[in-house]
């Protein structure tokens, strides 16, 4: 497998990745459409261990609506927000996939919290959907 790369605008906080991306997942909660400016969030989910961060970020701690208590990690210069994780699943390391030097790698597989979505939000009804959050992924 070939390393995935990134970073935020600045440059400051870049990241590389030595591992496949496990899933990829539109999220429509009222959270990620904050984080979006009103859209959904593409979210990558690795292991964690194969996500190596150099630079500085500031943590923002929060609990989502599926009561998950989140670390949502941001570069302090330029804001970009790159990273979450679940104080429950430390394993895995969500990536935001605008911040992928090559967001192509990052396909969704499922729309999730579509309950929280706007009635103008495209939805592909060819994709599984959840209404809220769905179990945590396996692997």
């Amino acid at each position: 497998m070939t390393a995935i790369d990134g970073g935020c605008l600045c440059g400051a906080v870049r990241y590389h990745i030595t591992a496949a991306p496990i899933t990829t997942r539109i999220c429509w909660c009222r959270l990620c459409q904050a984080l979006a400016c009103g859209n959904a969030t593409v979210n990558v989910v690795f292991p964690a261990h194969a996500v190596v961060v150099t630079g500085e970020m500031q943590d923002f701690e929060s609990t989502a609506d599926s009561g998950s208590h989140m670390h949502r990690r941001f570069c302090p210069r330029c804001g970009t927000h790159l990273f979450s994780e679940a104080q429950e699943r430390p394993h895995r390391t969500i990536v935001r996939a605008g911040t992928l030097d090559d967001p192509s790698i990052a396909r969704p597989e499922i729309t999730i919290w579509t309950s929280e979505a706007p009635p103008w939000a495209l939805i592909d009804p060819d994709m599984p959907q959840h209404t809220h959050q769905p179990p945590p992924v396996k692997a």
